[in-house]
Parts: structure tokens; sequence; C-alpha cells
């Protein structure tokens, strides 16, 4: 019973907060996610029922976002026909120096304010300081992934912090997204701005009427064999244990060469990163040595994106309010230093970064960096609704070498881990030192 009541459970959140998304007026003109409602609900019911609301409905709620993590992880590259490097470099070279930057910036601003005087006032410890990017730029799905690792590393409240501050960042992304879109149509800096009040029912409510709904997918096996979902679930099977395989050989090794001299880095290094790169290589192979893939690109998305909605609502429902209280008042200072860094490199950066469509590239850059690939594309078709620019496909570009290193990436999990056993300066320098070499790589390659 209790692994009915706890799937339940969240199937019904999640439903409520489609159902308020449908109802309610403001959360549509919020973009607000069902899976985002539907999680601040749960966290409301949990609080204010406390120790009667019966522990079988959120039963194993807090281990399933470390879990869900790698099927979305695993998802990003099966089904993609995965361009060249010059290719993408052509295509997207300022969008990747300018992600990458803002990105970069997110942990300069959070361990700087840290080590600046945060850490010293409230008694914090460095890890605070990654709490700002591994919330805005990595999002719920790094945030929920990384739990276990923040719990390993003895700062359990690493994760509630992370996903507080993805909540904060999803939120204020599409509140700061919209304001940026009208100064920059008062400033003509776009023309195709679709204004709120022009927007449809099905726009605003997101319920695509019958004679417009999108396909989901293609069956790329004849379901008398299998089943094309449950084909596509056992390739991401697949690329997790591949992933897995990985961890424990990496893991093999550093005990072996590394252990005498005290490092310890990847017996805490989260797998879901890992699991991305099972996914390109399975993917890999696939080109190889298939004529025809079997692989559909739009249901693995959609396998993603399911486990991502469940991963959000039992994320954001877990939250423990009594350890945010606790530190809310650095938790707002370093969310409002990025909203400020973000704001500050659409207005200030990406007209002089970025090539034509300037800003159609950077509201997009912004929704990602502040919540999820979905934001920036949300924030994008405001913009830029019949896609007439050339910033949906530099964004896509970008995002096939900017996710594996930023946002949940390898570099995000790696940082964690520096930060807990290095402490934070080494790699706010790092940061820092990433973010000038990608000035000068803009400079003297991509500033044409």
């Amino acid at each position: 019973m209790t692994i009915v009541t706890s799937f339940t459970g969240l199937c019904l959140l999640l439903l409520i907060g489609k159902a308020l998304r449908l109802l309610i007026r403001p959360l549509q003109k919020l973009y607000l996610p069902s899976a985002v409602i539907g999680g601040l609900i749960g966290l409301a019911i949990v609080q204010i029922s406390g120790r009667s609301f019966p522990a079988a409905w959120t039963a194993g709620w807090t281990e399933l976002p470390g879990f869900l993590i790698n099927i979305v992880f695993s998802a990003l590259f099966l089904g993609v026909a995965i361009p060249s490097m010059s290719e993408i470099w052509k295509k997207a070279g300022p969008q990747l120096a300018y992600g990458q930057i803002v990105a970069w910036g997110q942990w300069v601003i959070g361990l700087g304010l840290v080590l600046a005087f945060l850490g010293r006032i409230y008694h914090l410890p460095d890890l605070f300081g990654a709490v700002l990017p591994i919330g805005f730029e990595g999002g719920h799905g790094t945030a929920g992934g990384l739990r276990d690792t923040f719990t390993q590393l003895g700062w359990a409240e690493g994760g509630d912090f992370g996903l507080a501050s993805a909540t904060a960042g999803i939120i204020s992304a599409i509140i700061a997204g919209i304001v940026l879109i009208n100064w920059a149509a008062k400033k003509r800096y776009i023309t195709t701005f679709k204004p709120i009040g022009e927007m449809t029912e099905e726009e605003l409510s997101g319920l695509y009427p019958l004679d417009k709904r999108p396909s989901a997918g293609s069956q790329t096996v004849s379901a008398d064999s299998v089943d094309s979902l449950a084909l596509h679930l056992a390739i991401i099977g697949l690329a997790v244990l591949i992933g897995f395989g990985i961890k424990q050989g990496l893991a093999w090794l550093e005990e072996i060469l590394f252990h005498p001299k005290g490092l310890r880095l990847f017996a805490g290094f989260p797998l879901f990163p890992l699991c991305m790169i099972g996914g390109l290589l399975v993917q890999l192979g696939i080109t190889r040595f298939f004529r025809t893939s079997p692989i559909d690109h739009t249901l693995m998305q959609r396998l993603a994106g399911t486990a991502l909605d469940f991963l959000v609502v039992a994320a954001i429902a877990t939250i423990r309010l009594e350890v945010i209280a606790e530190g809310i008042v650095p938790l707002a200072v370093i969310v409002l230093g990025g909203i400020v860094w973000n704001i500050f490199c659409v207005v200030f950066l990406a007209r002089r970064m970025l090539p034509a469509f300037w800003f159609e590239r950077a509201i997009a850059e912004m929704g990602k960096s502040m919540g999820v690939t979905a934001t920036g594309l949300l924030l994008l078709r405001i913009v830029d609704p019949g896609q007439k620019t050339d910033a949906s496909e530099a964004f896509g570009y970008k995002q096939l070498l900017h996710e594996p290193v930023m946002g949940g990436g390898i570099w995000t999990s790696t940082a964690v881990l520096l930060v807990a056993q290095r402490g934070g300066l080494p790699v706010l320098l790092i940061a820092v030192a990433a973010i000038a070499a990608w000035l000068l790589i803009w400079k003297f390659f991509l500033n044409k």
C-alpha cells in the first residue's frame, strides 16, 4: 500500500498543479509549470499538517529525485544527430561563449558573497556559495540529484537550499524575463514580441485544442515485437548502466591510485553526469552500427520530461522549510545577486557579445540559466513566436557543448566536491579564470 499511496500522491499533486494552471489566470501569466505548482501545493500540505501527515503518502519522495535525474540526463543525446564540432562552433560559438560566462559568473557571485561576508556573519560553509549555480544554472533536477552528495559531504541542508534556490530561480526568470522583454520592445530591440494580452487561451493555459495537438513522437518498432516506449525506456536503462559502470571504474581507480594521498573525488561523485556520457556512447554506437536508428528523439524527450515533472513535484514537496528559515537571509542575498548578474548579462554583455538578434539569444539564455531549458525556450517563443531568427538554432547547438559541462554537467558535480575538500577560494579563482578565458576566446576568435 505504501508504494500505491506514494505514487498516487505524486500524481494527484501533478494533476492539481495542472488544474490550478488552467483555472487561475495569474499562474498562466507567470507561465509557472504545473510540476512547480503541484510541488508547492504538496509542500504546503506537508508543512501545515506537520507530523499528522501520513508518512505512507510521501514514502520515497526524498530519494526519487536522485534516481529520476539519471533518466533525464541519459536521454539528453539519445536520438540526436550529433553534428561535427566545426558545425557547432560555426553556428553557436558566440552563444556558447556567452552562455559559459553567464554560468561561470554564478559561481563567482555565489562563492564571492559567501567568502566575502555571508560565511563569516552567518557561520556558513563554503558550500553555501554553490547553492546559487546549482539552483539557477542546474535547476531542480540538479539540486535534487545532488541531495545525496550533500549528505555524504556532511551538509545535508545543501539539498534543501539548492531546491529553494531553483524554485526562486525559475519564478524570477519568468518575472524578470517578461519585464526585460517589455523593455526591449520599447527600445525596439525586438519587433515580433507578442504581448500576453494577445496570446490565445491555449498559449496561456498550456492545453492544446484537438485540431492543434502536436505529435508526441513516432513508433520506431512494431508493437508485436516490443512497445516503442518500453524499448526507449530500456535504452535509457542501458545508458544508466554504462554511467554506473563508469562511476564504479573511476572509484576503483581512485582507490588504487589516489587513496594514499587523501584524494577522494569520485567516491562522492553523483551518477547523473556519467549517465549523460552513457547516453552519448549509446547514441554513437547506434549511429555506427545501425542503418536505421531504433530511437526517436521526441519519444526520448517525452520520457525525460515525464521523469523531470515527477522529480520536480517530489523535490519541492519535500523541502525542509525549517532549514530554509534558518538561512533565509543569506539565501535571499545570493539569489538576489544571481538575479542581478543575469539581468546585467542581458542588458550589458549580450548586445556586445552576441551577433544579430542578440536579445532573442540572450533572453533564451537567461531563462535557461535561471530555470530550465524549457523556461529559456518559453521566453524565446514570446519574442520570436514564428522562429524568424536564428536564435533557436544557435541556442540548441550551444546546448550540445554547454550541458555536458555546466548546468548539472561534469563541472557542477566536480566543483561541489572541490569546494567541500579544498574550500571555496580555489573554485572561485577557477571560475574567474574561466570567465577571462571565454572573454579572450570571444575577442580573438568569435568577434566578427
